[in-house]
């Protein structure tokens, strides 16, 4: 009669199951030290954006800048997880005292300012942003695509900052019509992001995907 040596026991479908788990898990991303490097170096130049002046327009006087260049950036190069963890590292940073948002503020107190909706829409842009990044990378117009991108998540950061207006007490259609006034200057940033980024996936192409070894 024969046995089956105990050394040797016949795969079951939960085995392989499980076996398929684990490698699918082993081949999932890590971050490492260029990682969190990465993360840090785009925390950083979001912070030194307000370096160059913002401009005061709209009946608050939200100040047009350079950070939502820079968070677009953040997308388009570091992805989904490590763009929003870029960004999400550059507002905690900030809200804990570093003078880091525009017009040299920090702390909680700007989560009450007319910005504020601007602010933490930064979060959710930048995660859009590289959700659709990594799609639009391997398309055939990935110009297009990177710029679609930028634009979806720019849409997003404009969501978020017309609400933070209706908190402040404005209607809707006053709302809608003072964000405007940004969106073209928007526009012509996501034009500049995207060339960075596109200059950027040339140099370095596994910056955003890597490539399977």
């Amino acid at each position: 009669m024969n046995r089956i040596s105990p050394s040797s026991p016949l795969p079951t479908s939960a085995t392989v199951s499980t076996d398929r788990r684990q490698n699918i898990g082993s081949q999932r991303r890590r971050w490492g030290a260029v990682d969190i490097s990465l993360i840090a170096v785009f925390a950083a130049l979001l912070a030194a954006s307000i370096a160059v002046p913002g401009i005061n327009v709209g009946p608050l006087g939200v100040a047009i800048t350079l950070q939502t260049l820079v968070v677009v950036l953040c997308g388009l190069v570091l992805g989904f997880a490590r763009g929003t963890a870029a960004v999400g590292l550059y507002i905690l940073l900030g809200l804990v005292g570093l003078p880091i948002f525009s017009g040299f503020r920090a702390g909680p107190a700007v989560l009450a300012s007319p910005s504020a909706g601007y602010i933490v829409g930064f979060i959710f842009g930048a995660a859009t942003v590289g959700l659709l990044a990594t799609w639009a990378v391997r398309s055939r117009s990935k110009t297009v695509a990177l710029f679609s991108a930028a634009m979806v998540g720019t849409l997003v950061i404009h969501v978020f900052g017309i609400a933070g207006f209706m908190f402040k007490g404005m209607a809707l259609l006053t709302a809608v019509g003072a964000d405007l006034i940004y969106l073209p200057g928007d526009i012509l940033k996501n034009v500049v992001a995207v060339a960075i980024a596109l200059s950027l996936h040339r140099a370095f192409p596994d910056i955003l995907v890597r490539r399977r070894q």
